[in-house]
């Protein structure tokens, strides 16, 4: 270890001798008042220069990247006084004499373009590693000491089996799994925008495709990942056969869902936008996922169902093959009531209610003789049951009202006559009362 670090040390030595040069101190005192005078501007241009991004509309992505120039703004400026302050005195004095400035000239420009580059990143944590990581190699390789590094990183290993691993492949293999992975994720979401887009695909298609390509790039970027690390693919048999086993006892749920949502995808039996009840919960299916499928009910609640309960479970599906629904609102009338006119009447007033659907028209029927009413059935159907089934069963009530007390048609309500009997004892002398009745009202 010492010996791999030997070469940097003596350039960082060599480096510490020169900085008490002249015109070395110089160059700093001049790279400190590029930096005072960028701070110094960009105080004053920022603000003209956010009065004009907030005038962009409907560009998300410019408006992205300049939101990210207009917080780097002093490093623009940096950039700029330190180039023309380098190319001036490359070209008035000895190139030794500007060295300084033109190595602070490019690590400012590298870290402009890494840190704009970066915010494509959306993960805020994220981004300021890929920043930090980022111009560390670049600065490196810009003083030349990046092979040093590597090879002081190198000589930090250890072995497992027949495999050797150092610092700097784990480190490399690390930078690489994540980039790799976020640019899967990225595509990924892209490829899922697009297919969404194809209105020829069936919704269930365009999630199955999109599932599918979206895990084949993540096991891509992993398997490329671990050859970058020097791990021989063909090494993972043992290893995947055993992870296979644990799969099988620790993850059983969630393969379970996983398969069963591959499952809902290939036989359609369900899809986004299907109106759904599944035990107490109705709702529409808003999202399909590898592990659970997205339900939101009426009241906004979104329930996060597990695949498997699709498989294992009954499910009601309004609208599976056809979205016409029927529906059915019983109601009863006075028995003074012509029982002809009451159809006609409920008919007509189902089907000025703006959802009922007018493919299929209602009816109405008569289904017994009640015991204070004569008993009716209106059956009429509806083609969007995702927006509700109480509300419309109300609307109809209140048609159905309306109508009624329009042409005096009376609905009833059962009365109940109670008796009440004293009985006193024979030996005591009083006089039975009359009989108490009343009556109440339900």
């Amino acid at each position: 270890m010492p010996e791999t670090l030997q070469p940097l040390i003596d350039w960082l030595l060599h480096m510490g001798d020169r900085l008490v040069q002249p015109w070395v101190l110089y160059q700093m005192g001049i790279i400190l008042l590029a930096y005072a005078a960028s701070i110094l501007l960009a105080r004053r241009l920022e603000p003209r220069f956010e009065a004009r991004v907030r005038q962009v509309r409907g560009k998300p992505g410019l408006i992205r990247l300049l939101a990210a120039l207009l917080r780097s703004t002093r490093w623009i400026i940096l950039a700029i006084l330190l180039l023309v302050t380098w190319y001036a005195m490359h070209h008035l004095t000895w190139p030794s004499r500007s060295y300084l400035i033109g190595i602070a000239a490019r690590l400012v420009l590298a870290w402009l373009v890494i840190t704009v580059l970066s915010k494509i990143i959306r993960n805020r944590t994220l981004s300021r590693l890929v920043e930090l990581a980022g111009w560390s190699v670049v600065a490196l390789g810009l003083l030349g000491q990046l092979g040093n590094v590597a090879n002081a990183l190198e000589s930090v290993s250890f072995t497992v089996g027949e495999f050797h691993i150092s610092l700097w492949k784990l480190l490399k293999g690390l930078v690489l799994t994540v980039g790799l992975l976020w640019l899967a994720n990225a595509l990924g979401r892209s490829l899922d925008r697009r297919l969404n887009n194809m209105d020829d695909l069936t919704p269930s298609l365009r999630v199955l495709t999109g599932k599918i390509v979206h895990i084949l790039l993540l096991v891509m970027a992993v398997l490329i990942a671990i050859n970058s690390i020097g791990i021989d693919l063909t090494a993972l048999t043992i290893f995947s056969g055993a992870l296979g086993v644990g799969i099988g006892f620790g993850l059983q749920k969630v393969v379970s869902n996983f398969i069963s949502g591959i499952i809902i995808l290939l036989d359609k039996s369900i899809k986004p936008g299907d109106t759904i009840t599944l035990g107490d919960t109705f709702g529409w299916i808003r999202e399909l996922r590898a592990r659970f499928v997205s339900v939101v009910t009426r009241d906004g609640r979104e329930y996060l169902i597990p695949n498997e309960d699709f498989i294992t479970q009954q499910v009601v599906n309004w609208s599976f093959t056809d979205k016409l629904v029927r529906l059915d609102v019983p109601f009863g009338v006075a028995y003074d009531s012509d029982p002809h006119e009451v159809s006609r009447l409920a008919i007509a007033a189902c089907g000025s209610v703006d959802r009922v659907s007018p493919v299929k028209a209602p009816v109405c029927w008569m289904t017994e003789f009640g015991d204070s009413s004569l008993n009716f059935l209106l059956r009429f159907w509806i083609d969007d049951p995702e927006n509700g089934l109480t509300n419309i069963r109300g609307k109809v009530l209140l048609a159905l009202w309306d109508a009624f007390r329009e042409h005096s048609v009376g609905i009833p309500f059962p009365h109940r006559e109670i008796i009440f009997r004293n009985e006193l004892p024979a030996t005591v002398s009083m006089t039975r009362g009359p009989e108490e009745s009343g009556s109440t009202e339900q």
